[in-house]
């Protein structure tokens, strides 16, 4: 087995090299008005609004620009011969493209394709095309897809070995050994790079986004850790009954590996669920972090158990302290806290609710949008010109529409239309100045562009492309039987974050659906479901919250690199919702497993919650602080969107993992009492049987049955 793993793990290294994709954002939205606005520009429109529009921007420190006439003719020259360049707007010749300062000026370069995909030894020709300016003492900075092509490349190694360091910290401090503590890293190592490198083929075939790659790393090193360390620790407990380690692995996968595969099961699910978004770019991103999870579980049901064999009884060899694995019997710490629990459920239901209520009230005013260039680090070339842009021309210009006006199958002449639409765009609220609509070549378009006097991030910036969607392109056109459309890149990105708030209950419904019958279908309980799913849709609220509070609010952003506050990116908390449900269920799961392993063998509701939660705290603690620690390392990264992703998964992570399962799912099982295993018989009459844990021999419960009475007293008796 671990020769076959090594063969697959090189194999696919060496053909992700040789054949592997790149990753690049797609936001398009066939079927709506703004993709329709930017086909019919593919389809119409002239050389001037053809291809991807990127800006080069020029800013002379001293004197005006136009004083360097001859070195901005000549990098206009030469950059119009660079391949893949469609036109090349000289600012000096070009209206309203230098500021009324006369200091800032915009080369505006339109490109067959997106620069963003082109080779990074592209920008050499660019390079050399403005170097003239540069020597003239003209600053040059590159704004748009040309500027996302220079930022340095994402590097998220730091942030993979910080994970992994601290895993390996967690894991000898848990358990005691470094065989007991390697083997779960080396497990999730090879499950994750085989992942990885799968990702990196498929993405030759399918456009994934720029965050799929560090959203597979961060779910799959986590969750292959956590799978390879819930199997391992069953292993190491058996051992003190089993003889034979081949016979305690195989018994550890009987029961344990049957959670995994239900826990996995369920993330997988949630993950896919994102498609029922109908957004392709969401789609894909969970499929991206959902395949490195299924590759993890895939080496934790396989590879781990292959190393336990290697190890045999050695496994706990090259101890830093006493070895430790699941309690056996009553004293422990987490049985004491199980009965402290058991005396006074209603007090910790309560206090347990309101901590997660208050986390959530930020998400009630959550604002959704897109972090745009001004929220990257200043030695970004494209915050640069963002800045430069802003200053020179004012905010909005970095966030301009296109309005197109298709004339198809009206008898109006272009031209007399042309003023009437440029009054009735200029004279809308918000409206910081508009170009006069042109003609396309075939005369089947009007063309315009209109700048808002607001950033792309603001929310007035939105209100004006919905008020101009909505009332001033109908108005004015409305005599003349065109159609009017908003288009352009800021007009995309508020298309797609409208499309999202429209999913978003589509995608909830989906997943807690989905996974409700999955957990009631495992553990025949339709209790245990219901309240499984209701409370990791609290824990994802207060996740939600903690986000709000940070980045759109401000609160500590500049902890975490933050210069001002920003809106929530779109899809963010779509992606949130289907991450952290699953890995609420993965928690949810393996907790469960335990408790309904200790119902099967008492039918005493207290003992099992008892037992189920001191048999699964230690490993369950180990797996929040090693997955938390993973999330949180790549707050380093300089992605804003990374940074949200993680912060929210960080804490979503220790919310589940404390106030969730050490107080809220044992109240209410302790409430609930034998209701907890209750299912009517129609029901369990309709749905199949999956037993996620298989036959369980008295000896590998951490209690016996002549250890009823001691836990019962401890408990208070609270039968």
């Amino acid at each position: 087995m671990i020769t076959a793993w090594l063969l697959v793990l090189l194999t696919a290294l060496g053909a992700d090299r040789a054949w592997g994709g790149t990753y690049d954002d797609d936001f398009a939205l066939p079927g709506t008005a703004v993709q329709t606005g930017a086909d019919l520009l593919d389809a119409h429109g002239s050389d001037q609004v053809r291809g991807t529009a990127s800006q080069i921007v020029l800013h002379a420190d001293t004197g005006a620009l136009d004083a360097h006439r001859d070195a901005v003719g000549t990098a206009v020259t030469e950059l119009r011969e660079l391949p893949e360049v469609v036109s090349v707007a000289d600012p000096l010749r070009t209206p309203g493209a230098v500021s009324a300062a006369g200091t800032t000026g915009i080369v505006t370069v339109r490109f067959a394709e997106n620069p963003a995909r082109f080779e990074t030894s592209y920008l050499d020709g660019v390079d050399d095309a403005v170097h003239g300016l540069r020597a003239d003492g003209v600053d040059v900075e590159y704004g748009g897809p040309l500027g996302q092509l220079a930022r340095p490349k994402a590097e998220d190694r730091l942030s993979e070995v910080i994970g992994l360091a601290t895993a390996v910290v967690v894991l000898l401090a848990g358990f005691g050994s470094l065989a007991a503590a390697g083997l779960p890293l080396l497990t999730a190592v090879v499950g994750l790079l085989s992942g990885m490198a799968l990702l990196g083929l498929l993405a030759a075939g399918f456009t994934f986004g720029n965050a799929a790659p560090t959203l597979a790393t961060m779910m799959g090193l986590g969750v292959g850790i956590d799978y390879a360390l819930f199997l391992i620790t069953r292993h190491r407990r058996l051992l003190h009954d089993v003889d034979d380690p081949a016979e305690a692995a195989g018994r550890a996968m009987a029961t344990s590996g049957r959670a995994v595969i239900v826990a996995a099961a369920t993330v997988a699910l949630a993950l896919g669920g994102l498609y029922a978004s109908g957004v392709t770019f969401i789609g894909t991103l969970g499929v991206a972090a959902g395949l490195t999870v299924l590759v993890a579980a895939a080496a934790a049901l396989t590879l781990a158990p292959a190393f336990l064999g290697v190890t045999g009884r050695r496994i706990d060899r090259w101890r830093v302290r006493p070895p430790a694995d699941e309690p056996n019997g009553t004293s422990d710490t987490w049985h004491r806290w199980a009965a402290t629990v058991g005396r006074r459920p209603w007090l910790f239901l309560s206090v347990g609710t309101l901590v997660l209520a208050a986390l959530a009230i930020p998400a009630a005013s959550m604002r959704l949008g897109h972090v745009d260039s001004g929220a990257n680090p200043t030695d970004y070339t494209d915050r640069r010109a963002y800045d430069l842009i802003a200053d020179g021309f004012g905010p909005g210009t970095n966030g301009q529409f296109t309005i197109v006006a298709r004339l198809d199958g009206t008898r109006t002449d272009p031209a007399a239309l042309s003023a009437p639409l440029h009054d009735a765009l200029a004279a809308t609220p918000g409206v910081a100045h508009v170009t006069t609509p042109v003609t396309s070549k075939d005369g089947a378009l009007l063309i315009a562009t209109v700048t808002p006097d607001t950033g792309p991030q603001e929310e007035a910036t939105s209100d004006l492309m919905h008020r101009l969607e909505n009332d001033t392109l109908p108005d004015a056109l409305s005599d003349s039987g065109a159609q009017g459309y908003v288009t352009g890149v800021t007009a995309a990105q508020l298309a797609f974050r409208d499309v999202v708030v429209d999913r978003l209950p589509v995608i909830v419904t989906v997943v807690v659906a989905a996974s409700f019958l999955l957990l009631l279908t495992v553990f025949r309980s339709l209790l245990v479901a219901l309240k499984a799913a209701l409370l990791n849709l609290l824990s994802i609220a207060a996740a939600y919250g903690v986000v709000v509070a940070v980045f759109q609010w401000g609160w500590g952003g500049s902890l975490f690199g933050i210069d001002e506050p920003v809106p929530v990116e779109s899809y963010v908390p779509m992606m949130m919702f289907a991450i952290v449900f699953g890995l609420s269920m993965d928690y949810e799961v393996f907790l469960l497993s335990r408790i309904r392993e200790a119902w099967l063998h008492t039918k005493d509701n207290h003992l099992s919650v008892a037992t189920g939660l001191a048999g699964t705290a230690r490993v369950i603690t180990c797996a929040a602080l090693i997955m938390t620690s993973v999330f949180l390392a790549f707050l380093l990264s300089s992605n804003v969107v990374i940074k949200m992703l993680a912060l929210g998964l960080g804490v979503s992570v220790v919310i589940d993992a404390t106030v969730v399962r050490l107080i809220l799912v044992p109240s209410t099982m302790y409430l609930l009492g034998r209701a907890n295993w209750w299912l009517p018989r129609w029901l369990d009459r309709l749905l199949p049987h999956l037993d996620h844990e298989g036959p369980t021999p008295t000896a590998t419960l951490p209690l016996g049955a002549d250890m009823v009475a001691p836990v019962q007293a401890a408990s208070g008796d609270l039968r």
